[in-house]
């Protein structure tokens, strides 16, 4: 039935539902006995069939009876619950640990056991959101980088947040388990069937709140192995070509390109296309001193963000040379013109506390 809860994909989302359904049809038997006695009183002992009504005062069998009743109901329905409930606790003897951090406004997924670790962003274009195009099925649920897990094994998540509480609920696993700042929540899920299953953030967590969508693309056991592998490549790679870059210069012409396309992406959402922000909210960046004056500083907001702010930390997100070409591009945009370039060197620098 559309309007009843989805029995999921995963062990723990199966016991969720049978919880559920036992629970409901004991409520369900309850109130068809409440009422049933009600109406047949109401009908059997009605005035006009002259009945007179019983004078009765403080009668302890009555009172134990419905003190005993719903008592027992009670530890019937306590027991299953508390089965659940543990076993939905149980984190132990997992075959895989994934660290969720919630960030406003998106998911960072880091693979204990290996070397992965990636952003997972929303993918729906913003031509869409602002209803220029056509809405696609998956509006607003759809990533550019999804969370990747194998069926039939245990995955363990270790839940925290780097800024404000999160929460990550995906109802085909039956978790929703909050991402606190500062705190780790513990949840697990063993998968079913390969599939592409989806949620979003169920905690209001500031303006894009509702551009923080999960998607999980579950794979069998050698499938996942391959993208696994896949991925672990594709790091280890870019981190190779990162180290080439740091003796490389590139040219204004290619870090302004860079660092436009970088700038729309990521920044230009609070500080505006324009560099001018939005007075009161989102400090403007054209004529600002922090883009015109101290280099070493303004590489540091970048990568690590400002504490009590939006601002966030983009050391994990982008590339040195994306880093590089953003920062070049705002100290050389909207008449900022300062000439001054910054490689990726330079980010290199500051990152491990020799450009400060």
């Amino acid at each position: 039935m559309p309007l009843n809860m989805t029995q999921g994909a995963t062990e723990i989302s199966q016991k969720v539902y049978t919880l559920h359904m036992t629970i409901f049809w004991i409520c369900c038997a309850i109130g068809a006995v409440v009422f049933g006695i009600m109406f047949w009183s109401i009908v059997r002992h009605r005035k006009a069939r002259g009945v007179q009504p019983a004078q009765f005062h403080e009668s302890t069998k009555v009172e134990v009876v419905w003190t005993a009743i719903p008592v027992v109901l009670l530890i019937l329905m306590a027991i299953p619950a508390t089965k659940t409930l543990i076993a939905m606790e149980d984190t132990s003897e997992a075959d895989i640990t994934v660290v969720v951090t919630g960030s406003q406004w998106k998911w960072h997924y880091k693979y204990l056991e290996h070397d992965v670790e990636f952003y997972s962003l929303l993918a729906t274009p913003k031509e869409q959101i602002s209803n220029r195009w056509q809405k696609g099925d998956n509006y607003l649920l759809e990533v550019d980088r999804p969370l990747v897990l194998p069926t039939g094994k245990k995955v363990r998540f270790l839940m925290t947040s780097d800024d404000v509480i999160h929460s990550w609920w995906l109802p085909a696993f039956a978790i929703k388990k909050d991402a606190n700042p500062g705190f780790i929540n513990e949840t697990w899920a063993r998968i079913d069937e390969p599939g592409v299953y989806r949620g979003q953030c169920a905690e209001l967590c500031g303006k894009d709140h509702g551009f923080m969508p999960i998607v999980v693309i579950a794979k069998t056991p050698a499938e996942f192995d391959i993208w696994l592998n896949a991925e672990a490549e594709r790091i280890a790679k870019a981190k190779a070509e990162e180290q080439e870059l740091l003796a490389m210069n590139m040219s204004l012409e290619e870090l302004m390109s860079v660092g436009e396309r970088t700038y729309v992406g990521h920044c230009a959402a609070c500080h505006q296309p324009n560099g001018e922000g939005l007075p009161g909210i989102f400090p403007a960046l054209r004529g600002s001193a922090i883009a015109l004056n101290d280099q070493p500083a303004h590489i540091n907001i970048v990568l690590h963000g400002k504490a009590g702010t939006a601002m966030q930390a983009f050391a994990k997100q982008l590339s040195l040379k994306e880093i590089a070409a953003v920062i070049t591009y705002e100290r050389n945009a909207w008449g900022n013109s300062t000439g001054e370039l910054v490689q990726a060197a330079d980010v290199y620098a500051v990152m491990q506390g020799k450009g400060e």
